[in-house]
């Protein structure tokens, strides 16, 4: 979908008439003159007295929506974009008003869920057992809820137990054989103590067939949890809250394909992201597992004037994923032809690769790659050589195994003021252990499939020839506190601090051995003799926040505040910079790229002021609200792709500016049906930025210039026992780039091959123009129609009803000469059937 000006500035007026069911807030139950209940700052308030912009998600909402995870709440909430499960199912960067959280570091968003933060980037997409509120609050929010809120939180409430028996089940079926079925039931446990306990599972084929093994294994998936919860009174002051929690999933990963963008070669090897037609054929299947444990107790304690809150979790969340390797282009698995020495391993990989590549010579590719006789690149064998993308048919891109391993323990006590007077205060500490394992491996296609081992010998079934593995410790310690005092009726103030120390070390895993296949070192950081030697290193942040409100009245609210966000540095996989340097730094391509095995502490300074409101007796709601942000020194993805195979990196971005207007509104325009919209502009420079100093002036990777949410909602009686419900939700998301890199042409791999080619080709030929890497503006329909009884539901549902083709994210890889781009999810048309008791 191409946005004209003339539609972006129609479409806002529209937004500014109607409302947002991202500000589902007010929408969905305050215009029934109902006060919305919110825990923004730690404190039961109604929602308009938050001095800040908070968007909330009712229980109503989420089942007349069927937003169930991050993706649907960032669907639906103005200023926030996400990208998740492209690469993996735990592979998720939700982006907050210019602010993303960069994969492979830590989120940029914290998850909070019943009062208890979780630290594991994996389960921000995850479901989180029977939902019963959603809150998602932007700016910074470390002070209030601790680590990793540099750009907000989500808060999510589940249900509790009552004192009657009750539950739920719903399921469904759409195209693709997408199955889910959730169910829950709550019941008491004697007079003062009771249990939860919810299940989800979902199962599909997916969109898209992988052609050469002639099945739907690119984005199928299962995945099932269970959720339990147990709430009991100890005495007439005392409560205890205890939850467990295990998920797993398994499916594809590595939703990409590779898109060239070598504008002198022209045609297909010069290609918009947004224009590529996906096409998927490699041999290996690709697999993904994730499996999740949980376990916490909260304790809460009422003193009278005062409350203790105490809470301890463990979780422990498994990732893995096998997939085809990426450097069939580069030649990496035919290096004895190249000149490496010789041996039994590496010719056994030849001979794969060549026979391999002999017998699919012609088999259909995407454009502007080919398979010819041989697998030597067509630039030294323009007769018979091949050209390939990523992924290929073939066995001589190698394979890949990822693997993240994290466990975590942590705690935290808050002691507060429990009572209405002027002021309202909290105190609390905080500790954090982490314990992560993340491995990268590259190993030879024997024809065998791919070992779940990280380093495979010479002469095995998958020989490793690259491997990238490091043991990380992480232990967190925190002080916060808060003061929050009413000098009057309408003038509130609030002042929160919070002091956050991060230790963190890093220990090499890779043994000192050689690759079989290049004779190089198995890992380019190992030295001539021994291992890579330990790292630690401290990070530390003072997290201030100030809030300042004015109530001329009870429904309306002028409020500003300022406070600092922080992500903590950390470690790259041990030998990332000297990959770096050793093939891109180089006079033939003369990168100028700085990628450090350490990168920096991310620190944001963030200022918002707004207006939030109702009109006409509360037919009528608003939020108005502006802010400006310094980030300073951002987290930054960063892939390789070369003849070295694939690198994943955390980079710097020393110094980033984000501006931005924000509108959401709400409409009662009769009983039973309402309208909302929103709409967000957000402004963003680097200002600075040594790792590629040539981007200074361009956007912040992954915000959207703009985001737009328009809808409606009836919910009308048929007669005195049936209900009438239909729901539209129209999402434009605006141009998006996904690097600092944009407008630019930069030189590549290609560069430096060319001139030495059989082609013999200028090496400026070989140059990459970035141009084309992003993301035009594109909208999404979804829609609900359906009748709704006492006590069941029968719901047909349509998402993405106009089937528009979008990418969801488009990964440049700047040296590479190209981007990896994943697509979009498809329409999906099914019905809903649900019964609650």
């Amino acid at each position: 979908m191409r946005i004209t000006k003339s539609a972006l500035l129609t479409s806002i007026a529209a937004a500014a008439m109607l409302p947002s069911m991202a500000f589902a807030q007010d929408a969905e139950d305050g215009a029934e003159g109902e006060e919305i209940i919110v825990t923004a700052r730690r404190q039961n308030e109604r929602l308009v007295d938050v001095p800040a912009s908070v968007s909330v998600i009712d229980a109503d909402s989420l089942a007349k929506t069927g937003a169930d995870n991050a993706q649907g709440f960032a669907q639906l909430t103005p200023g926030v974009t996400i990208v998740t499960g492209t690469a993996e199912a735990g592979d998720t960067q939700i982006n907050i008003r210019g602010i993303n959280g960069a994969r492979d570091a830590e989120s940029s968003v914290a998850l909070v869920v019943d009062g208890i933060l979780k630290t594991n980037t994996a389960q921000l997409n995850q479901t989180q057992g029977t939902l019963r509120q959603i809150e998602i609050l932007k700016g910074p929010q470390g002070a209030i809820y601790g680590r990793n809120a540099a750009a907000g939180a989500i808060v999510i409430s589940t249900v509790k137990p009552g004192d009657t028996l009750e539950g739920a089940v719903k399921f469904s079926y759409a195209n693709e054989k997408t199955i889910e079925g959730t169910a829950y039931i709550s019941a008491p446990l004697g007079d003062n103590a009771g249990f939860v306990l919810s299940g989800n599972y979902r199962t599909t084929d997916g969109f898209y067939r992988n052609t050469f093994l002639d099945r739907k294994v690119v984005d199928d998936q299962e995945v099932y949890s269970i959720d339990g919860r147990f709430m009991a009174d100890l005495g007439e002051a005392t409560n205890i809250d205890l939850k467990a929690r295990y998920s797993k999933l398994s499916g594809a990963s590595i939703n990409f394909n590779s898109v060239f963008h070598i504008e002198a070669f022209g045609g297909a090897f010069f290609e918009d992201v947004d224009d590529h037609e996906l096409g998927y054929y490699s041999n290996i299947r690709p697999t993904n597992d994730q499996r999740t444990i949980d376990f916490s107790a909260k304790l809460e304690h009422d003193f009278g004037s005062t409350k203790l809150t105490a809470w301890a979790l463990y979780s422990d969340v498994d990732q893995s994923l096998t997939a085809d390797g990426t450097s069939a282009d580069f030649a990496r698995y035919i290096s004895p032809a190249l000149g490496a020495p010789a041996n039994a391993t590496n010719l056994a990989v030849q001979n794969q690769c060549f026979a391999s590549t002999a017998a699919l010579t012609g088999f259909p590719v995407n454009a502007p790659g080919f398979i010819g006789q041989i697998p030597v690149p067509f630039i030294f064998a323009p007769a018979t050589g091949s050209t390939f993308g990523a992924y290929s048919p073939t066995t001589c891109d190698g394979t890949q195994l990822q693997i993240r391993n994290q466990k975590d323990i942590s705690g935290e006590i808050r002691l507060a003021s429990n009572n209405d007077g002027p002021l309202n205060w909290q105190l609390g500490v905080y500790g954090l252990h982490i314990d992560r394992e993340v491995g990268v491996s590259l190993g030879a296609d024997l024809g065998q499939g791919v070992s779940t081992t990280l380093y495979n010998a010479p002469g095995s079934s998958n020989p490793t020839s690259q491997l990238f593995y490091d043991k990380f410790k992480t232990d967190v310690y925190a002080a916060f506190g808060s003061v929050d005092y009413a000098a009057s009726d309408k003038f509130k103030a609030g002042v929160a601090l919070r002091y956050d120390v991060e230790d963190r070390s890093t220990s090499n895993l890779v043994p000192n051995v050689f690759d079989p296949i290049t004779g190089a070192k198995i890992n380019p950081g190992l030295p001539a003799t021994g291992s890579i030697a330990d790292k630690s290193a401290s990070f530390k942040q003072i997290q201030p926040k100030v809030t300042l409100s004015f109530t001329p009245n009870s429904s309306t609210n002028i409020y500003a505040n300022w406070g600092i966000g922080f992500k903590s540095g950390g470690f790259n996989n041990t030998g990332s910079s000297a990959l770096v340097n050793a093939n891109f730094n180089v006079p033939a391509i003369g990168a100028g790229v700085t990628i450090n095995d350490q990168f920096r502490k991310e620190r944001s300074s963030a200022f918002e002021a707004g207006i939030k409101g109702s009109l006409f007796d509360n037919r009528v709601t608003f939020d108005l609200a502006a802010y400006y942000t310094r980030i300073t020194d951002m987290q930054f993805f960063e892939f390789f792709v070369g003849s070295f195979g694939l690198l994943r990196v955390v980079s710097n971005i020393d110094k980033v500016d984000v501006k931005g207007v924000e509108l959401n509104s709400t409409v009662k325009i009769v009983d039973g049906w309402k309208l909302f919209g929103s709409v967000n502009l957000t402004d963003s420079e680097i200002k600075a930025n040594a790792s590629r100093p040539y981007t200074v002036g361009n956007k912040s990777p992954y915000t959207a210039d703009y985001t737009i949410n328009l809808g409606s909602q009836i919910d009308t009686p048929l007669n005195d026992s049936l209900d009438l419900v239909m729901r539209a939700d129209y999402r434009i998301t605006g141009p998006t780039w996904f690097h600092t890199v944009q407008d630019q042409t930069r030189a590549t791999i290609f560069s430096q091959l060319l001139p030495i080619s059989a082609l013999a080709l200028p090496g400026f030929v070989g140059n990459a123009n970035y141009s084309v890497a992003k993301r035009d503006a594109f909208g999404v329909l979804n829609l609900r129609f359906g009748l709704e009884g006492e006590n069941w539901n029968l719901t047909a549902f349509a998402d993405n009803m106009l089937d528009r083709k979008y990418i969801n994210e488009a990964i440049p890889a700047i040296e590479f000469g190209g981007s990896f781009i994943s697509p979009g999810a498809r329409r999906l048309i099914g019905v809903e059937v649900g019964y609650k008791f």
